[in-house]
């Protein structure tokens, strides 16, 4: 694919979103940077989160990984619907009851403002890691495929990219977010089809010819039931399950969409939509996965070694110009539709949660709001160069972990909070959250040798959750 080509597609997408941001953003205030003004179409919410939830290292990996472990990864999707349920169950009434805008609020009312701040900071920890990690990912990809043939470096190519985002979020944030959003994953799901379509017309299977193949393929199968495996239905389910509660649920990035709606019903609604939306476009991914792989064996290519540069390598030197392109596009929708709301997502946290933007007029609100944005993009491009830094897989991966340990207090916080009426010693909140996450690496690192060969995969969180609630129920007492 020429080099000219591949910049001018990235160069109209952005263009592209920077004309929705002009037209979403006009006569923005804070408000409308933080909630949307609370006006947001339920539907669009839906069809938007689902590039959202799926990043770029889920378009990648995704079709990859069937060859490694089939439709397991459906048994852990299972898990995230019910997930979803619960979060518009539980949850969702319980912001709209409360009115919030950032949802660690309510740790404030219930605990008090150390736990506040403990919820929000290990958020914002998590967030900044994530989504730094999977632009890294992405970045790196698109680094190798395309923008080193203008030999651009990395670090201006990151710097280029964040300072983009700055400029289409900066004015609507949440508002902005909804409709992107919804653009991206309109490209996302259309890159997936219509690689799925050109294979199909490769290997002149139609419809019916198609979803035969991919039902009785090896690759296809989805429950495993070995207990000491981390593919086992039951651990894949519940982690599933809980993960979503989460990193969902409990966290601002993806809960914020969902406040932009009208009032509860329609969150409710949106929440139910997608999480069917997203179903069905997982399934679509690892149907893909199943396709790649007959294309390859069928043509003679050979596997690349590490199966995350499988969809890559085909899709950009063996189906065709067209469906690189599509390829190009969707890659960089899903990368970029996380980032863009972990940014706005961070910004409205720190505002709100530790430099109380809702006490002061609206000029100083703007003030804050702008500087927050403009810190949390800097940061983005920090911690990303410094993955680049290490250049060590093994050691960003075990960083990236180590983030996805802090969500266990936020659902060890929310849980007790929600289920008990117990009062915690406030001050020692901070010292729980911190612990929990250790003792949960402590167990998971020995669990092999001390549980009978058994492995932690990721139901650890659950364990990491507990480990929280019990501490909190040692600092605590029956409310009187």
């Amino acid at each position: 694919m020429s080099p000219y080509l591949v910049l001018g597609i990235v160069l109209g997408y952005f263009f592209v979103l920077i004309g929705i941001s002009w037209l979403t953003s006009r006569k923005a205030d804070t408000q409308t940077f933080f909630t949307a003004n609370r006006k947001s179409p339920w539907y669009l919410v839906a069809f938007g989160m689902v590039g959202a939830t799926l990043s770029g290292v889920t378009f990648i990996s995704v079709p990859g990984e069937v060859g490694n472990s089939a439709f397991s990864y459906l048994q852990f999707v299972f898990g995230n619907v019910v997930g979803y349920w619960l979060v518009a169950g539980i949850l969702l009434p319980l912001y709209y009851k409360l009115n919030v805008v950032s949802i660690y609020s309510f740790l404030d009312q219930r605990f008090g403002p150390k736990s506040y701040k403990t919820g929000s900071f290990f958020f914002l920890i998590s967030k900044l890691i994530g989504a730094a990690f999977r632009l890294f990912l992405v970045a790196g990809v698109l680094q190798l495929a395309f923008f080193d043939a203008y030999n651009i470096p990395f670090c201006i190519t990151v710097i280029v990219t964040i300072a983009l985002i700055w400029v289409y979020t900066f004015r609507g944030g949440i508002k902005t977010i909804v409709w992107t959003d919804t653009l991206q994953t309109l490209f996302l799901v259309s890159a997936v089809i219509f690689t799925i379509v050109s294979i199909s017309r490769n290997l002149n299977m139609n419809l019916s010819e198609l979803v035969q193949t991919v039902s009785i393929d090896q690759h296809s199968k989805i429950f495993f039931w070995d207990w000491r495996s981390g593919n086992h239905f039951l651990k894949q389910f519940f982690a599933g399950m809980f993960i979503t509660i989460v990193i969902t649920g409990m966290d601002q990035d993806m809960m914020q969409k969902n406040l932009t709606c009208k009032n509860k019903w329609e969150a409710q609604k949106n929440m139910i939509v997608f999480s069917a939306s997203f179903l069905m476009t997982v399934l679509l991914f690892l149907s893909l996965g199943v396709m790649l792989y007959i294309f390859a064996e069928k043509t003679g290519i050979t596997i690349p070694e590490n199966s995350d540069d499988l969809y890559p390598l085909l899709a950009l030197q063996y189906l065709g110009l067209p469906v690189g392109i599509a390829f190009l596009l969707g890659i960089t929708a899903a990368a970029y539709s996380s980032a863009d709301s972990a940014l706005t997502a961070l910004t409205t946290s720190f505002s709100i949660d530790f430099l109380n933007i809702e006490y002061y007029d609206e000029r100083k609100r703007q003030k804050i709001k702008k500087r927050s944005h403009l810190m949390f993009s800097v940061l983005l491009i920090g911690v990303i160069l410094a993955f680049q830094t290490i250049n060590n897989q093994s050691i960003v991966m075990a960083v990236f972990t180590a983030a996805g340990y802090t969500y266990g207090p936020i659902l060890g916080m929310f849980v007790f909070g929600l289920y008990t009426k117990r009062n915690v010693k406030d001050k020692w909140v901070p010292l729980i959250g911190v612990s929990a996450p250790l003792i949960s690496y402590f167990i998971s690192a020995n669990s092999e040798q001390w549980l009978n060969g058994y492995k932690f995969g990721f139901e650890l969180l659950i364990l990491n959750g507990a480990l929280t609630m019990l501490g909190l129920l040692l600092i605590s007492k029956k409310s009187t």
